[in-house]
């Protein structure tokens, strides 16, 4: 029976209430609930974390009419209160503001733990924050004069104040927290790791630890720095991955190291310091230092996961491309040779197979993939991530296939006449018209295209200087579909019209995508031509991609695909319709084939902030079926059908539905197909 003077306390959004005795600490209340109400200070009323709104009004559901009196007014605490979350007019201290009625208390999502994350800056979908890595700030007691001062007596301290039972210390934190303790330090911030682990300690208050997440592409290397505490994304940067200069993509790579007894750890070097650097950049960012980084997650396809772990690569290299580990690593970052914390910690993701790494477990972590809710959806699901070796993941009935295919750098701007990387002056966007067989061109840096006022002055500035990944997809589909090229990918080839940009090149024929003298003022720049090469080098890596699929939808017993995303840097540039149409992917609705960006750096960035993701995706990667392309017969069969455009003989039933393809002569390379109609160009 509760006393007189007990007052109904309800928590929202969780609903949980009780009967609390006038003057007890909301922050006292919601712990004995088990309210999700975030504190490091310990009721200090310094680190800001506990800050709660008092609801005020009637409340017919439960009962309550709440007024102002029925919490304390403002005291010393909050008055006095300077900590780095600013308390606004409404919220109050949690640990200050102490019950005096009935009341309606919520529960803001900054004060939660384990507070749904969604960001902008990086697409983490509703990801619950679960710290791997706490802070908590106690009072260590003065030792009396026949106990010696330990470690020990901080770990009592977190008992008694936290309820942190069984608590170990790790071995570099001994001398920390005993030099902090024998300097009469008695307010002590404590970093735990995984609910088990005092690993650092701090004087006083210590309200913010960093962690970083990381996705090492071959090509680029891209970093997010998070709040471990409160899961915001703080700063995002990105490099380039300096191992280029020892081959443009993995297996030349491997070949260096092949051919140069002690490469590998050049290479290892190389990746290690560029991640320092890229450390160094996001907390310059965010004023912060590299000594708040305690946390880091890595993910990259397995050659990079090997080579930045100082594994070898070399078994990658050929069948049957064994990994030296396929379980998720945990390494102090010093054994990395990562300038952080000294205390930080480096998790790894799980590795797949022998080519579909922790780049594509982080992939599915972000997309879900691998959930239960997934999995038990009847519908078709692939995920592509395109680089250098696109890796492929295809989910329906209850299984998940990966595999990976070599695709080659084309799609990178390599082995092309004229491509390049993503940067300004590179040509992004393509269209011809099917009538006069001219181009129009976008490039990045300039939102005009170059037919409308204002391209050439706006070019200019970095002049048009080449083709990048997305433009080279959209040129080749954009000859097909103008019937400048045909379905074998020859330009000017048997059934095409003729143009006065197609021109002779040699025994071939090349197309004139860009000359500056055809604009006023003339852009910086020589002509760029698209040649029978250009298209060769992109059928052979859409073929590779291509093939690679088909192999997982034979092993998966199904023709069908109800969603195609493409994941990665390229991929989230790529115009969907115009990479279908080249045959880079199978058919399927053109609605639901989309772009869902740097996936693993977004995967990357949930396991930093979630214990609970590691442990999932953990469980997820065991169960995966692993299919290896290159140990597979109809691989090249696979392969020399999809090098026509889009395929020699896969129809494409939905995507015209909705965009009008050219016919399919039956005595193509394509082999016989039902009429389509002419392109119209969009």
């Amino acid at each position: 029976m509760s006393e007189p003077d007990d007052h109904l306390v309800v928590f929202s959004p969780s609903g949980l209430r009780g009967l609390f005795a006038s003057d007890t600490p909301l922050l006292e209340a919601a712990r004995s609930l088990g309210v999700d109400l975030d504190s490091v200070c310990g009721g200090r009323g310094i680190c800001g974390r506990c800050q709660v709104e008092p609801m005020f009004g009637e409340f017919p559901k439960h009962g309550i009419t709440a007024t102002a009196e029925h919490v304390s007014p403002r005291g010393t605490t909050e008055n006095d209160y300077r900590g780095r979350r600013p308390l606004s007019n409404h919220c109050r201290l949690g640990c200050a503001v102490k019950v005096r009625g009935d009341l309606v208390v919520d529960i803001p999502a900054e004060s939660q733990v384990h507070r749904q994350v969604v960001r902008k800056d990086v697409d983490l979908g509703e990801v619950e924050l679960d710290p791997v890595l706490v802070l908590r700030l106690v009072e260590v007691a003065e030792p009396a004069l026949e106990e010696s001062i330990n470690e020990s007596a901080l770990v009592n301290a977190l008992a008694d104040q936290w309820g942190l039972a069984d608590l170990t210390v790790a071995a570099r934190a001994v001398g920390e927290i005993r030099q902090l303790l024998t300097d009469g330090v008695r307010t002590v911030t404590a970093a735990i790791r995984d609910g088990r682990e005092v690993v650092a300690a701090w004087p006083d208050l210590q309200d913010r630890v960093l962690g970083v997440a990381v996705d090492i592409g071959s090509t680029t290397i891209a970093g997010h720095l998070c709040d471990l505490a409160t899961g915001a994304v703080l700063a995002t940067a990105g490099t380039m991955n300096p191992q280029i200069r020892f081959g443009e993509d993995l297996m030349s790579r491997i070949s260096y190291v092949m051919m140069n007894p002690g490469g590998e750890a050049d290479l290892t070097a190389t990746v290690r310091g560029a991640l320092n650097d890229l450390i160094d950049d996001l907390v310059d960012k965010v004023g912060g230092d590299r000594d708040e980084v305690l946390e880091l997650v890595l993910v990259g396809n397995p050659v990079m996961h090997h080579l930045f772990l100082g594994y070898d690569a070399t078994p990658l290299g050929e069948a049957p491309f064994n990994l030296a580990i396929d379980e998720a690593v945990d390494l102090p970052a010093t054994e990395l040779e990562l300038t952080t914390h000294p205390a930080a910690r480096v998790h790894v993701l799980p590795c797949i197979a022998g080519h579909v790494g922790a780049d594509t477990a982080a992939v599915l972590l972000a997309t879900g993939l691998g959930s239960d809710d997934q999995q038990n959806r009847a519908e078709i699901r692939l995920i592509v991530d395109i680089g250098t070796n696109a890796e492929i993941v295809l989910a329906g009935g209850g299984r998940i296939l990966a595999a990976s295919s070599p695709t080659g750098p084309a799609f990178e701007g390599a082995q092309v006449s004229s491509g390049q990387r993503a940067t300004l002056g590179a040509i992004e966007r393509v269209r011809i018209d099917p009538v006069t067989g001219d181009p129009r061109i976008r490039i990045i840096g300039v939102d005009a295209w170059s037919n409308e006022d204002g391209f050439a002055k706006a070019a200019a500035v970095s002049g048009v200087t080449g083709i990048c990944g997305s433009g080279i997809i959209e040129v080749v589909a954009e000859l097909w579909l103008a019937g400048l090229m045909n379905s074998d990918g020859v330009i000017g080839g048997d059934g095409t019209r003729p143009s006065s940009r197609i021109e002779a090149d040699g025994r071939t024929s090349s197309y004139v995508l860009f000359d500056p003298s055809e604009l006023d003022p003339s852009p910086n720049g020589e002509r760029i031509l698209v040649t029978q090469n250009d298209v060769r080098a992109i059928q052979l890596a859409k073929a590779a991609l291509y093939a690679g699929i088909r192999l997982l939808q034979d092993h998966l017993g199904t023709d069908q695909l109800d969603q195609i995303s493409l994941a990665g840097a390229f991929g989230s540039h790529v115009d969907t319709i115009r990479a279908t149409v080249l045959g880079l992917v199978p058919d399927c609705d053109p609605d639901r084939v989309n772009s869902i960006g740097n996936a693993a750096g977004a995967g990357a960035t949930i396991a930093l902030l979630s214990g609970a993701a590691r442990r999932s995706i953990a469980e997820v990667v065991r169960t995966i079926e692993k299919v290896e392309t290159a140990l597979e017969p109809s691989f090249q069969a696979h392969f020399v059908d999809a090098m026509a455009i889009p395929h020699r003989s896969a129809e494409y039933p939905q995507l015209s539905n909705q965009f009008s393809l050219p016919d399919r002569p039956a005595t193509s390379i394509s082999g016989p197909g039902r009429r389509r109609r002419r392109s119209k160009a969009k």
